[in-house]
Protein backbone atom coordinates (compact mmCIF):
# COMPACT_ATOMS: atom_id res chain seq x y z
CA UNK A 1 0.00 0.00 0.00
CA UNK A 2 1.62 3.30 -1.10
CA UNK A 3 2.08 5.97 1.66
CA UNK A 4 3.34 9.77 1.99
CA UNK A 5 5.20 11.35 4.33
CA UNK A 6 3.36 14.39 5.81
CA UNK A 7 3.44 16.59 8.74
CA UNK A 8 1.18 15.01 11.27
CA UNK A 9 0.11 16.32 14.54
CA UNK A 10 1.34 12.90 16.91
CA UNK A 11 1.75 14.67 20.41
CA UNK A 12 -1.54 16.45 21.29
CA UNK A 13 -0.99 19.58 23.85
CA UNK A 14 -1.81 17.52 27.01
CA UNK A 15 0.68 14.87 26.10
CA UNK A 16 2.95 17.57 25.76
CA UNK A 17 2.51 18.83 29.00
CA UNK A 18 2.12 15.49 30.31
CA UNK A 19 5.77 14.69 28.74
CA UNK A 20 7.61 17.70 30.25
CA UNK A 21 5.73 18.21 33.56
CA UNK A 22 6.52 14.40 34.07
CA UNK A 23 10.21 14.93 33.05
CA UNK A 24 10.49 18.13 35.78
CA UNK A 25 9.01 15.66 38.53
CA UNK A 26 10.58 12.86 38.32
CA UNK A 27 14.13 15.01 37.93
CA UNK A 28 12.95 16.80 41.00
CA UNK A 29 12.46 13.11 42.33
CA UNK A 30 15.55 12.00 41.66
CA UNK A 31 17.56 15.00 43.24
CA UNK A 32 15.38 15.20 46.64
CA UNK A 33 16.17 11.38 46.96
CA UNK A 34 19.79 11.35 46.43
CA UNK A 35 19.71 13.87 49.25
CA UNK A 36 17.39 11.37 51.48
CA UNK A 37 20.05 8.74 50.98
CA UNK A 38 22.72 11.27 51.55
CA UNK A 39 24.30 10.59 47.75
CA UNK A 40 24.60 14.30 48.09
CA UNK A 41 24.37 17.36 50.79
CA UNK A 42 22.93 20.53 48.29
CA UNK A 43 19.70 20.14 50.15
CA UNK A 44 19.51 19.45 54.14
CA UNK A 45 17.04 16.01 54.83
CA UNK A 46 14.41 17.79 55.92
CA UNK A 47 13.88 19.90 52.72
CA UNK A 48 14.77 17.10 50.71
CA UNK A 49 11.98 15.55 52.22
CA UNK A 50 9.27 18.10 51.88
CA UNK A 51 10.20 18.17 48.27
CA UNK A 52 10.30 14.78 47.42
CA UNK A 53 6.59 14.54 48.98
CA UNK A 54 4.98 17.18 47.22
CA UNK A 55 6.79 16.04 43.88
CA UNK A 56 5.84 12.36 44.30
CA UNK A 57 1.99 13.94 45.33
CA UNK A 58 1.90 16.11 41.88
CA UNK A 59 3.39 13.50 39.76
CA UNK A 60 0.98 10.74 41.41
CA UNK A 61 -1.93 13.54 40.23
CA UNK A 62 -0.70 14.06 36.83
CA UNK A 63 -0.26 9.75 36.24
CA UNK A 64 -4.16 9.58 37.04
CA UNK A 65 -4.89 12.28 34.53
CA UNK A 66 -2.49 10.78 31.88
CA UNK A 67 -3.85 7.47 32.46
CA UNK A 68 -7.33 8.47 32.17
CA UNK A 69 -6.39 10.19 29.08
CA UNK A 70 -4.53 7.52 27.41
CA UNK A 71 -7.82 4.96 27.94
CA UNK A 72 -10.68 7.62 27.21
CA UNK A 73 -8.47 8.88 23.68
CA UNK A 74 -7.57 5.34 22.68
CA UNK A 75 -4.01 6.49 22.62
CA UNK A 76 -3.11 3.75 24.81
CA UNK A 77 -3.23 1.78 21.30
CA UNK A 78 0.19 3.17 20.26
CA UNK A 79 1.91 1.62 23.63
CA UNK A 80 0.29 -2.32 22.40
CA UNK A 81 3.57 -4.37 21.44
CA UNK A 82 3.78 -5.87 18.33
CA UNK A 83 6.15 -8.36 16.63
CA UNK A 84 5.89 -6.61 13.39
CA UNK A 85 9.31 -4.81 12.41
CA UNK A 86 10.84 -5.65 15.81
CA UNK A 87 13.90 -7.99 14.90
CA UNK A 88 14.74 -5.00 12.12
CA UNK A 89 14.37 -1.92 14.91
CA UNK A 90 16.40 -4.52 17.92
CA UNK A 91 19.10 -4.98 15.19
CA UNK A 92 19.52 -1.13 14.13
CA UNK A 93 19.84 -0.17 17.77
CA UNK A 94 22.44 -3.57 18.37
CA UNK A 95 24.47 -2.96 15.14
CA UNK A 96 23.09 -0.45 12.42
CA UNK A 97 22.65 2.46 14.37
CA UNK A 98 26.66 2.59 14.64
CA UNK A 99 27.19 1.65 11.41
CA UNK A 100 24.98 5.05 10.10
CA UNK A 101 22.27 3.03 9.05
CA UNK A 102 18.95 4.52 8.63
CA UNK A 103 16.14 3.77 10.73
CA UNK A 104 14.13 0.95 10.08
CA UNK A 105 10.48 2.50 10.99
CA UNK A 106 8.54 4.97 9.68
CA UNK A 107 5.92 6.53 12.01
CA UNK A 108 2.36 5.82 11.05
CA UNK A 109 -0.74 7.19 12.13
CA UNK A 110 -2.05 4.39 14.31
CA UNK A 111 1.43 3.80 15.37
CA UNK A 112 3.54 6.49 16.28
CA UNK A 113 6.13 4.35 18.46
CA UNK A 114 7.97 1.50 17.08
CA UNK A 115 7.96 -1.93 18.30
CA UNK A 116 10.83 -1.32 21.10
CA UNK A 117 9.87 2.13 21.86
CA UNK A 118 6.52 0.25 22.18
CA UNK A 119 7.60 -2.96 24.07
CA UNK A 120 9.71 -0.05 26.52
CA UNK A 121 7.52 2.29 27.33
CA UNK A 122 4.60 -0.17 28.37
CA UNK A 123 6.65 -2.00 30.54
CA UNK A 124 7.82 1.39 32.28
CA UNK A 125 4.15 1.80 32.59
CA UNK A 126 2.94 -1.13 34.22
CA UNK A 127 5.82 -2.58 35.77
CA UNK A 128 8.34 0.29 37.39
CA UNK A 129 6.15 3.15 38.00
CA UNK A 130 3.77 0.85 40.07
CA UNK A 131 6.94 -0.23 42.01
CA UNK A 132 7.55 3.18 42.57
CA UNK A 133 3.78 3.97 43.78
CA UNK A 134 3.35 0.59 45.04
CA UNK A 135 6.69 1.43 47.33
CA UNK A 136 6.35 4.89 47.73
CA UNK A 137 2.90 5.23 48.67
CA UNK A 138 3.36 3.35 51.68
CA UNK A 139 7.12 4.05 52.95
CA UNK A 140 4.89 7.34 52.68
CA UNK A 141 2.10 6.52 55.47
CA UNK A 142 4.68 5.14 57.33
CA UNK A 143 6.36 8.14 57.62
CA UNK A 144 3.04 10.40 59.08
CA UNK A 145 2.43 7.62 61.60
CA UNK A 146 -0.58 6.29 59.60
CA UNK A 147 0.77 3.06 58.74
CA UNK A 148 1.31 0.83 61.20
CA UNK A 149 -0.76 -1.98 59.33
CA UNK A 150 2.17 -1.89 56.91
CA UNK A 151 4.92 -2.67 59.17
CA UNK A 152 4.74 -6.38 58.71
CA UNK A 153 6.28 -5.75 55.35
CA UNK A 154 9.30 -3.99 56.73
CA UNK A 155 10.31 -0.17 56.05
CA UNK A 156 13.62 -1.45 54.63
CA UNK A 157 11.90 -3.82 52.22
CA UNK A 158 9.82 -0.92 51.21
CA UNK A 159 13.01 1.32 50.53
CA UNK A 160 14.61 -1.19 48.71
CA UNK A 161 11.87 -2.19 46.15
CA UNK A 162 11.44 2.00 45.94
CA UNK A 163 15.35 2.76 45.35
CA UNK A 164 15.36 -0.50 42.65
CA UNK A 165 12.78 1.39 41.02
CA UNK A 166 14.12 4.39 41.12
CA UNK A 167 17.44 2.78 40.05
CA UNK A 168 15.86 1.12 36.92
CA UNK A 169 13.94 4.94 35.99
CA UNK A 170 17.54 6.34 36.05
CA UNK A 171 18.66 3.94 33.56
CA UNK A 172 16.14 4.20 31.22
CA UNK A 173 16.17 8.27 31.30
CA UNK A 174 19.86 7.71 30.67
CA UNK A 175 19.07 5.58 27.56
CA UNK A 176 16.10 7.70 26.16
CA UNK A 177 18.78 10.91 26.24
CA UNK A 178 21.23 9.01 24.89
CA UNK A 179 19.02 7.95 21.70
CA UNK A 180 17.99 11.27 21.65
CA UNK A 181 21.76 12.07 20.07
CA UNK A 182 21.84 9.23 17.98
CA UNK A 183 20.34 9.33 14.02
CA UNK A 184 18.83 12.86 13.78
CA UNK A 185 19.96 15.61 14.29
CA UNK A 186 19.00 15.92 19.00
CA UNK A 187 16.18 19.21 17.87
CA UNK A 188 15.04 17.09 15.26
CA UNK A 189 14.32 14.37 18.17
CA UNK A 190 13.00 16.68 20.48
CA UNK A 191 11.34 19.32 18.16
CA UNK A 192 7.84 16.97 17.73
CA UNK A 193 7.96 16.73 21.96
CA UNK A 194 7.74 20.53 21.58
CA UNK A 195 5.67 21.55 18.64
CA UNK A 196 3.70 18.23 18.48
CA UNK A 197 4.32 18.18 14.70
CA UNK A 198 6.58 14.94 13.18
CA UNK A 199 6.60 13.02 10.03
CA UNK A 200 4.56 10.33 9.44
CA UNK A 201 3.23 7.59 6.50
CA UNK A 202 -0.08 8.03 5.88
CA UNK A 203 -2.26 6.03 2.99
CA UNK A 204 -4.10 8.25 0.75
CA UNK A 205 -7.42 7.22 2.58
CA UNK A 206 -6.12 8.08 5.80
CA UNK A 207 -5.14 12.06 4.31
CA UNK A 208 -8.88 11.77 2.67
CA UNK A 209 -9.91 11.31 6.40
CA UNK A 210 -7.66 13.91 8.25
CA UNK A 211 -8.41 16.57 5.78
CA UNK A 212 -12.06 15.65 5.96
CA UNK A 213 -12.51 15.14 9.41
CA UNK A 214 -9.71 16.60 11.49
CA UNK A 215 -7.60 19.17 9.19
CA UNK A 216 -6.26 20.88 12.18
CA UNK A 217 -3.46 17.94 12.49
CA UNK A 218 -2.25 18.78 9.18
CA UNK A 219 0.38 21.03 8.91
CA UNK A 220 0.28 23.32 5.96
CA UNK A 221 -3.00 21.67 4.72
Amino acid sequence: MSTQTIKLMVFKRFERIWHWSQMALIFTLLFSGSAIYGVHHLVDFANAVTIHTWAALSLIIIWLFATFWLLTTGQWRHYMPTTKNLAQVARFYAFGIFKGEEHPYRKTYRRKHNPLQAITYLLVKTIIFPAIWLSGIPYLLISFGIGGFLNDWGLANIALIHTIAAIAISVFIIAHIYLLTTGHSFSAHVRPMITGYDDVQLTAEELAYLKADEPDLLKDH
